[in-house]
This record gives C-alpha cells, sequence and structure tokens, in this order.
C-alpha cells in the first residue's frame, strides 16, 4: 500500500534558531518555484518571518540579481527602504555554514543615480587615493568603548576599504573586451573616454592593498600558525587562521575584546577564544607550546623549504635532521628540493609591488617577441592589489584559441636567453601531447633584472576557452577559491582551473568524479553570476 499522503505544513518558528527576528521579503523572479518553498521552509524553520509585501516590518530583502529585484519593488521604494537588501547566496551560505554569515559581501547595490550610498564613499576614496586614510581620517568613524560603535564598523569596514569607484570601470582587465591590444586595435584612435578609462584600470592595478592592519600582533601570531599547521599537513586547521588574518587586518580599530568581533565572517569561538588571550597577554599558549616542541619546530621549518611536503618533512625529522645546514648533506633530496634548500632566503623575500610591476611589463613584451597577440598576466595577491608578493603567478592564453600551444617552451628558452629564468623546478607541456586540458606549466626561478637574488616565479599556459577558470584559480584567495569550489558542488558541479564539470552520480546517489566537459565561459564574471556569487574585483578579493 502506498504510503498515507500529508499535508506540507510550514513548521513553526524556532525562537533561538539563526534567523530569529529576521522578517524578510523574497523575491522571486528568477528563482525556481521549488528552491524557493524550500528557502521559505529552512527561513521559517530557524526563527525567521516571511512577509508578502515591503513593508516597515521586513528587515531583509533577497533577491537573485538587481535587475530581478527592480521587476518587483520599485526603486523609489527601495531607496526608502531601511533594510539589508542582499543576494539569495548569504541565505545559502548561512544554511551550509549554520550560522548567519556577514552580509556585507551580499549586498545588492542600486544603480548609480544618486542613491547608492557606497558610490558616495568611493568618490571620497577616489579623491584621497586610498581607502585607508579615508577611514583614518573621518572624526565620526574613530573608535568608541560602546558596543553601538563596533557594530557599526563591523557593518561598515568593508564598504569603506573597497574602493569601488575603480571597479565601476566598464573595461576590467579581467573582461574578455580587455586583452592585452594588438597592433590592430591599438591603431584606432581612442576618445577621451577611453583614455579616462585606460587611466583608470591603470590605477586601479597600481593601488597596493591597504588595510589599516591595526591587529598586527593578532594577524602575525595567526601567520605562524598557518605555516605550522601546514608544515604538520593539518590543512583544515591552518586554513581556519587563513580565512581569519583578511576580516582582523581590514578593521578600522584595535581590537581590545574578543566581543568586539563575535559575528565576524572566520571569526568562530575558538578564534575568539585565542584573540582574547592575545589582547589580554600579549601571547599565545597554543603557539609557544608549538614552538618549544623541536619535533614541530623542526618539521615546521622544514616544510617552508620549497618541494618538501609534510610527509617528507616528518622523514627528515626521523633521519635526525634538525637544522637545514643538516639536509644539505641528504641525498633523497631531489633536484627541487636542493634547490628549494639553496635559495631559501632568496625564496622567503617578499617582492615589491612595483618590481613585480616592472617584470610584469618585461614578460609582456618578451611574449610578444615569441607570440605577438599572446595575453600574459600576474594574478596571485598581485593581481588583488597586495603592496607586496611572495612569488609570480603568471596566467598565459592566446586570443585565438590555438596559437598557446607549444608556446611555454619557446617563451622560457627566449627568457632564459634574457637571463630572467635562471633554474627549473616543474615543467610540463601538456598542450603538444593534447592531455590535460592542455594546460602547460613551468615552476621557476627567476631574478629581478641586474640582481641576483631569486624569486619564484609559476607560469600557467590556458587555452582560450578556459582561461577564465585559470584565472579565477591563480587570482584567489584561497578563501574564495574554496568559497566558489563548495559552491559549485552544491549545484551539482566540479570546479578547478581547467572548468566548470558537471559532476556524475554513482549509484549510491552520491557525488562521484567530474565530467569529461567543462560548461563554457569567456569571463571570469559569467562564472561567477553562473554560480550565483556576488561578482568581486580582483582587488576585491581579499576575503
Amino acid at each position: 500500500m502506498a504510503p498515507k499522503a500529508t499535508k506540507n505544513r510550514t513548521p513553526s518558528p524556532d525562537p533561538n534558531g539563526i534567523f530569529a527576528g529576521v522578517r524578510v521579503l523574497l523575491v522571486e523572479n528568477g528563482v525556481q518555484n521549488r528552491r524557493l518553498q524550500i528557502w521559505k521552509q529552512k527561513l521559517v524553520q530557524m526563527g525567521a518571518t516571511v512577509e508578502e509585501n515591503l513593508s516597515k516590518k521586513v528587515t531583509h530583502v533577497l533577491a537573485m540579481d538587481l535587475k530581478a529585484l527592480l521587476q518587483q519593488v520599485s526603486r523609489e521604494r527601495l531607496t526608502r527602504f531601511k533594510g539589508s537588501v542582499i543576494h539569495y547566496q548569504w541565505l545559502e551560505d548561512s544554511l551550509r555554514l549554520g550560522e548567519k554569515v556577514s552580509e556585507d559581501l551580499y549586498t545588492i547595490k542600486l544603480d548609480s543615480e544618486g542613491d547608492n550610498k557606497a558610490d558616495k564613499s568611493s568618490n571620497q576614496m577616489q579623491g584621497n587615493g586610498n581607502a585607508s586614510s579615508e577611514v583614518e581620517s573621518s572624526p565620526q568613524k574613530r573608535i568608541k568603548s560602546s558596543n553601538e560603535d563596533v557594530e557599526h564598523f563591523k557593518s561598515e569596514s568593508r564598504r569603506e576599504m573597497d574602493v569601488n569607484a575603480l571597479s565601476e570601470a566598464p573595461n576590467s582587465p579581467t573582461s574578455s573586451d580587455s586583452l592585452p591590444h594588438t597592433a590592430s586595435t591599438a591603431s584606432a584612435s581612442p576618445d577621451i573616454s577611453s583614455r579616462h578609462i585606460k587611466d583608470v584600470n591603470a590605477l586601479q592595478q597600481s593601488l597596493p592593498y591597504s588595510p589599516p592592519d591595526l591587529n598586527k600582533n593578532i594577524t602575525e601570531i595567526f601567520g605562524k600558525l598557518i605555516n605550522i599547521y601546514r608544515a604538520l599537513g593539518e590543512d583544515r586547521r591552518s586554513f581556519s587562521y587563513y580565512k581569519a588574518i583578511p576580516v582582523i587586518e581590514k578593521l578600522p580599530f584595535k581590537i581590545e575584546s574578543a566581543d568586539q568581533v563575535k559575528g565576524l565572517p572566520g571569526i568562530g569561538k575558538s578564534m575568539q577564544d585565542h584573540i582574547q588571550e592575545i589582547v589580554t597577554t600579549g601571547k599565545l599558549s597554543k603557539l609557544e607550546h608549538f614552538e618549544k616542541d623541536e619535533k614541530v619546530r623542526t618539521i615546521s621549518l622544514f616544510g617552508e623549504v620549497w618541494g618538501i611536503g609534510p610527509a617528507t618533512a616528518l622523514k627528515l625529522y626521523e633521519k635526525g635532521h634538525r637544522t637545514l645546514d643538516d639536509l644539505k648533506n641528504d641525498d633523497s633530496l631531489t633536484h627541487s628540493q636542493r634547490l628549494g634548500l639553496k635559495y631559501f632566503d632568496d625564496i622567503k623575500t617578499r617582492i615589491p609591488r612595483h618590481e613585480v610591476q616592472e617584470m610584469e611589463c618585461l614578460l609582456q613584451k618578451a611574449g610578444e617577441e615569441v607570440l605577438p597577440g599572446v595575453v600574459i598576466l600576474c594574478g596571485g595577491s598581485f593581481r588583488r592589489g597586495k603592496a607586496s608578493c611572495g612569488d609570480l603567478d603568471v596566467v598565459i592564453t592566446h586570443p585565438d584559441g590555438k596559437s598557446h600551444k607549444g608556446f611555454l617552451s619557446r617563451y622560457v628558452k627566449h627568457l632564459k636567453e634574457m637571463k630572467f629564468l635562471r633554474e627549473d623546478l616543474v615543467f610540463t607541456t601538456h598542450s603538444e601531447q593534447g592531455t590535460d586540458s592542455d594546460v602547460d606549466t613551468y615552476f621557476g626561478l627567476c631574478t629581478y633584472p641586474g640582481r641576483e637574488l631569486r624569486h619564484r616565479i609559476d607560469f600557467k599556459v590556458y587555452p582560450r576557452d578556459i582561461y577564465a577558470f585559470g584565472l579565477i584559480a591563480w587570482t584567489g584567495n584561497d578563501v574564495l577559491n574554496r568559497r566558489l569550489r563548495l559552491l559549485a558542488e552544491s549545484k551539482g558541479y566540479r570546479l578547478d582551473d581547467t572548468g566548470l564539470f558537471p559532476a556524475t552520480h554513482g549509484s549510491d546517489g552520491k557525488q562521484g568524479v567530474k565530467g569529461s566537459v567543462s560548461l563554457k565561459f569567456d569571463t571570469e564574471k559569467e562564472v561567477f553570476d553562473f554560480l550565483g556569487f556576488p561578482w568581486l574585483e580582483p582587488h576585491e578579493r581579499n576575503l
């Protein structure tokens, strides 16, 4: 006998749920009805009240995007609305993490017609030339002792530190229309507006990422724990500190109590306890314990050598090695590991942003000499606007979709002749064999012109049709990349630097390996849009 049908009942609100006190209007445009019903049910289960119309009682309006929002609610009413207008991804991430995440990253902004507060503040920042200077100089934004002021800074800090005026430029460096100009496009006579756009793009790339960073006492200790846990092979713990650092360094106030960071993304109870100990005592007992433990200290040191992972570091410790000098006579080290050991201090030396810019120009010019029209872009922390970089992550493609094949071998040869590339670490040319999505890879050591100091450099050459995925992956940061991968998995896909693949499913219904053919997207933004993740310009990806 078939089971007796039951009516779908709306569950009673949980007064202690994560959405307790939230009164939400769900914009239905662009949302599948089944998904909308699931969201409604989850919201009510976790304490929220779902409203049918926009009123003074509503605290949150959720929508897929601005277009869908304006189809249901007029711009005039939204301008008067005092609550939060955010993307549905905020709801999904909150449900997945089991806690109400910060809304700052998910805000849907109105078009710039005088009613966008973020745009107004960005104009002020553009005049200053530095987002953090606006935060520090504004009298009404100085930290006070009241909890109300702390909460104000939590909600405002990210918006005030984003240089939104620059990200409004139509020709973003990551768009398909803004690939470096070839001879044919360069010959066109630009008008005033296009010259202005180029100037804005150049300024965006040159601006260093410079948050207030008033809490170095905390971030420096967390940075040491990242290296220790990575060396021990505990990536999950390492990542938790990695997530917390950019959140803390952006705060425009000095943390005096862990209560000030409650509710911030990446700052859970354990992290709050660490912060409280640091601000109270000036140190962290966990780090002191690690630094006193010879095994942990040694494995951590060995793990900082390029090419030595946790398993190898443990083996070297068990063989009796305790210092880097001990490793120099170990015959088990590979050629790449020996180079990592030889240039240990060089590789750990950070590269000033202006030097990376100069080397990127050198690489672009050298690339054009080998293959006209080739697209060469420095990603990583440089593309995210950091003031200095640990290495160079160079992402390469060619607009015609075929000339990238065989380019890397010729390019590396040319750069060696120029005495820019000095030592090889990893070199694979899959495009010539038609394997591994035709992605070619080179890891090596280079020198700034006129110096012998070695820097790490990575080249990744992608076919044009998967270039957007490579650009996302090699721009980072790790927090964003992990969020995008998890989001893709929640939608039945597998995301990596070579594409977005439908995931196969086993007989047990569980998600299996990725499919063989990726979805096609021309730009990074198209990938973000498909996944339903709010678009972030490269300089906004220091999450």
